[in-house]
């Protein structure tokens, strides 16, 4: 659906202003490539997080604390 909604946009651009839709196309990949860094820092940094966290409740998880789960009673 958000694919249809990006054609169906560029296209009225390209009616309204085609200069500028024109552009757009040019500059999408563009801007993709300089985005890519900021990704792989972002995978990263959450992958990091998620061993924190791992190695954080370790010491939980080997006494055997399950957490609070929905059917379980307090």
């Amino acid at each position: 659906m958000k694919a249809l909604l990006v054609i169906v946009g560029w296209c009225l651009l390209l009616v309204l202003c085609w200069p500028l839709a024109i552009l757009a196309i040019v500059l999408w990949p563009l801007l993709w490539l300089l985005s890519l860094p900021f990704r792989i820092i972002g995978i990263t940094c959450d992958a990091l997080f998620a061993l924190l966290r791992a190695v954080l409740f370790l010491p939980a998880r080997l006494l055997g604390y399950r957490g609070a789960s929905p059917g379980r009673l307090s």
